[in-house]
């Protein structure tokens, strides 16, 4: 499989700028949750304990994650047999399933584990992450889609699953035709 660099670098801008939406709802989130679980902080403290450097650490360190899965995002994307608005979500919520089961390390190994919320037992944390992935998903999808739309491609209209009723079309829902 050959791999397009200008359609990677695409798709890590894409990561990189879905990791940056993630962290700036994330006090909106954390309010809304109820929990205080922070992935900046989460990531910079096992740097840096020291503040405010573990806050530009930890974003840095987000900001690359997305954009390393960006940019695996937009060589792999395209031959999932699922329909181009649901891509990006399904990968985001597919990571966070096969992720979350580390948060028991983290809770128990993290060298700042004593300043962070415990994760692994909180339903509202389960909840909250699985809300900052769904986002995640939507954004890079949506964004590496339209960057790394062929010239001749003609971006998909979604307008044909959706009724004036608001509800859909149940004969698309059924066979997933776009």
């Amino acid at each position: 499989m050959a791999i397009d660099r200008a359609r990677t670098a695409r798709g890590a801008l894409a990561g990189a700028v879905a990791a940056g939406v993630w962290v700036a709802q994330q006090p909106l989130d954390q309010k809304v949750f109820g929990v205080r679980y922070d992935d900046t902080e989460l990531l910079g403290k096992a740097v840096t304990r020291r503040d405010p450097a573990w806050r530009v650490v930890g974003t840095a360190m987000h900001l690359a994650n997305g954009a390393v899965f960006g940019a695996v995002y937009a060589n792999v994307a395209r031959r999932a047999p699922l329909p181009s608005w649901l891509r990006g979500p399904a990968a985001g919520l597919g990571e966070h399933v096969a992720a979350w089961p580390l948060v028991v390390v983290t809770d128990r190994v993290h060298p700042a584990r004593d300043e962070l919320p415990t994760l692994g037992t909180s339903a509202a944390a389960f909840a909250q992450a699985t809300w900052r992935h769904l986002l995640f998903g939507f954004v890079l999808g949506e964004l590496e889609r339209r960057l790394n739309a062929e010239e001749d491609e003609e971006l998909p209209s979604y307008e044909h699953v959706v009724s004036t009723n608001g509800h859909g079309n149940i004969d698309h829902a059924i066979t997933g035709a776009a």
